[in-house]
């Protein structure tokens, strides 16, 4: 039985225990801990080119998580090793993570490129000052 599970059937589980749980569940949180970063960086800042950092640091924590939930202690290659009474590791995540790195390069190449675009016309990467040099422009006839 998995420690986290047999943490929670006790009733008065010890520091101890709550460590060890934490300890085997670290890499859910540290990927948690990496996406309210990601999050906060992409509400509170009007940079553009923080944006995209904090874009990419969110998708850094997806597939942190993902791959976390593909790991399989002692788990062995299910390609090479094929003997029926080992475990294997899932191969599924990983190939999921590899697509989604693609496109997260691909998309962080395009904001970029749009992020290049919007400064030669603005002279800004402020979000704000973007904003409110369209709602001047829009107001004048």
């Amino acid at each position: 039985m998995p420690l986290c599970s047999a943490l929670w059937q006790r009733r008065n589980p010890t520091i101890s225990d709550i460590v060890l749980a934490l300890y085997d569940n670290l890499y859910y949180a540290v990927a948690m801990v990496l996406f309210v970063i990601g999050l906060h960086t992409m509400l509170t800042h009007s940079n553009l080119i923080k944006k995209i950092m904090a874009l990419n640091i969110m998708e850094t924590a997806i597939f942190l998580f993902f791959i976390s939930g593909g790991y399989v202690a002692n788990g062995r290659v299910p390609i090479i090793e094929g003997s029926r009474n080992s475990t294997f590791v899932n191969p599924l995540p990983q190939a999921l993570i590899l697509t989604g790195i693609v496109i997260a390069v691909s998309l962080t190449a395009f904001a970029l490129s749009l992020i290049v675009r919007l400064y030669q016309f603005y002279g800004t990467l402020d979000a704000d000052e973007i904003a409110q040099i369209r709602l001047g422009r829009e107001e004048r006839p």
